[in-house]
Formats: C-alpha cells, sequence, structure tokens
C-alpha cells in the first residue's frame, strides 16, 4: 500500500480543551498582573519599611509561580500536539498542572493554618490601617484575575472523533441529545488557576474583616481566627482539585452516562460487550476501548456507525470475536 494511501486511513490525536487558546492568553495575562503586583509590593515594603507589604508580595509570589505552572501546561501541550511520543496527545498535561497546582494551594492553607494558631497563642501587634490597605489593594488585584479567568460553566464541549479500530473506518462527528457529566468537560488546569486567585481573593476578604473587627474592638485574635477558618476553605478546594485532576491522571472512568450510551447503542440483539475501558484523555475528549462477542459478529466500522453522535468520544477502538460456544 503507498504512502499516500495510508495518509487517509491516519488521523491526529488532538485532544485539547475547545477554549485551550484563549484559556492560555488570559493565564498568562493574570501571571503578568500578579508578577507585576508582587514587584510593587515587594519594592514599596522595601522602600518604607512595610512587613505587611513584604509579607504579601512573597505571598503573591507564591500564586504567580503556580499560575506560571498552568500557563507553562498550555504552552507545552500546544507545542507538543503532533509529537508522536504522546501517544493520546498531550490533552492531559493541563491536569498535571492542576494537580500540581493544587498541592501548591495544600501548602499554603497549611502555612496560613500554623501561621493563624501562633498568633492565636502569642498576639501581634498589628498596624491595622496600613494591614487593611494592603488587603484593599490585593482584593483589587484578585478580582480584576478572578474576572479574566472567568469561565461559563453553561458552554458545550464539541469533540471531533477519531476513531481507530482494526478495520482504520474513521467514522465522522455529529451531535445528538447525550449530555455526558461535565466533569470530563472541564479544563482542571484553568480551574486550578482561577481557584488560586480565588481563595487570594478570599483571604483578602476574611483579612480585611477581621482587622477591621479587631482595630474597632481591639480584640487582637480576630485576624488569627479568621485565617484558621480561610485555611479550611482553602484546603477543601484543594482537595477537590486534587480529587479531580488526580482522577484524570490515573485514567479513572470518566463519564457513567457515556458509559451508559455506548451499551445501550452495541448490546443490540446477540451482541454483548465483555470489555469496556472509557477514560479522559483531554477537556472534553474520552477514549473508548470496547470489546464485543457475538453470534453472528459484524464488522467492527458497523458497530462504530452506532456509536456517531455520542457526545465527547473522541478516540474508539472495537474489538469483535465470535462467541466460542458457535
Amino acid at each position: 500500500m503507498h504512502s499516500h494511501s495510508l495518509n487517509n486511513w491516519t488521523h491526529d490525536h488532538v485532544f485539547l480543551g475547545e477554549k485551550h487558546a484563549q484559556n492560555e492568553r488570559r493565564t498568562w495575562f493574570v501571571v503578568a498582573l500578579t508578577v507585576v503586583m508582587m514587584v510593587a509590593e515587594i519594592t514599596a515594603g522595601s522602600f518604607f519599611g512595610s512587613m505587611a507589604l513584604l509579607a504579601d508580595g512573597w505571598h503573591m509570589g507564591t500564586h504567580a509561580a503556580a499560575l506560571g505552572i498552568a500557563g507553562a501546561a498550555y504552552m507545552f501541550a500546544r507545542r507538543h500536539t503532533g509529537n508522536a511520543r504522546f501517544s493520546f496527545g498531550t490533552g492531559k498535561f493541563g491536569d498535571l498542572a492542576a494537580f500540581s497546582s493544587a498541592l501548591i494551594l495544600g501548602i499554603i492553607a497549611i502555612q496560613i493554618a500554623y501561621e493563624s494558631v501562633l498568633r492565636l497563642v502569642s498576639p501581634a501587634s498589628i498596624a491595622y490601617a496600613e494591614a487593611i490597605a494592603v488587603a484593599c489593594l490585593g482584593l483589587a488585584v484578585n478580582l480584576v484575575s478572578a474576572w479574566l479567568l472567568r469561565d461559563d460553566h453553561d458552554h458545550h464541549h464539541h469533540g471531533h472523533a477519531h476513531d481507530h479500530d482494526h478495520d482504520h473506518d474513521h467514522p465522522h462527528d455529529h451531535h445528538d441529545h447525550n449530555h455526558g457529566h461535565d466533569r470530563h468537560q472541564r479544563d482542571n488546569n484553568f480551574r486550578a488557576a482561577y481557584v488560586h486567585v480565588l481563595a487570594d481573593a478570599a483571604t483578602s476578604v476574611l483579612a480585611i474583616a477581621a482587622l477591621t473587627l479587631g482595630m474597632y474592638t481591639g480584640w487582637a485574635r480576630a485576624d488569627a481566627a479568621v485565617g484558621l477558618i480561610g485555611s479550611v476553605v482553602i484546603a477543601s478546594w484543594a482537595y477537590t482539585l486534587i480529587r479531580d485532576a488526580g482522577s484524570v491522571l490515573l485514567d479513572v472512568s470518566a463519564d457513567q452516562r457515556l458509559e451508559r450510551g455506548i451499551r445501550a447503542r452495541l448490546e443490540a440483539g446477540e451482541d454483548r460487550i465483555t470489555d469496556l475501558h472509557v477514560w479522559q484523555v483531554g477537556p472534553g475528549h474520552c477514549a473508548a476501548v470496547i470489546s464485543l462477542v457475538s453470534d453472528a459478529p459484524l464488522e467492527p466500522a458497523t458497530y462504530k456507525e452506532r456509536l456517531h453522535g455520542l457526545k465527547g468520544l473522541s478516540h474508539v477502538t472495537v474489538e469483535v470475536e465470535r462467541c466460542p460456544h458457535h
């Protein structure tokens, strides 16, 4: 068979999210904004001798690093989409970055909790007016960043069906009303970046409330008490990110509804699925390996034709065997 004929039967493995390019641009813009804010706070803190500005500046640096991981993952995934070394594409780089960002977020939560406990035991004197001003400045930056990283959770992801089986049949993509769970459609990398700025914004809001309370009531431990509450909230967000990104990295079954849809379409007559694996290969993209047994097996292309229109199913391998007693 000539090489030009083979091109008709081959396909790429580009399983990036629908908004990959847009999310990459937004993420890098927020990284730049965070770095500028970090440098400004550290410079001002050093010049004016403000520990509050210095502390918040270095804290912003931690978030800049985490956001930089998200941006680098987008860039790497985009640049290596045609690299054949990645068997199922580079769609999971975002989840790897999200997992790393979630770990950083967890460390931040532990650090806040530790410092809060120390201040509960030994309250420190606080320059309330300066601290509130710094918290308000940080909140403004984080609200702008959160707005830039906002996502329309109601948008639809349209997967391009690139299927592969033993007869190398390639069905075309169609749409139907089978809507899978939203989890496999999420861009966990973008979500991790959003959670970072949201966590920082929540910390700023809690800090402003606690500092205002302390300034007017004289209760020095208010800041530390609210810090503990914030650390618990941030830790819960980190756990959710670790769970969701880790599930993708470990190829946990992506969508039970999609699995039921596959079974409903393929198990007709005497055809039975003996082995079914469905996993996420990128935001809004799932792959499936399906083994069928039948008394009167049909061509793999026939079974794949039945799967046309299953939303999110982007790569399919079908194996068909005749029932042994026949």
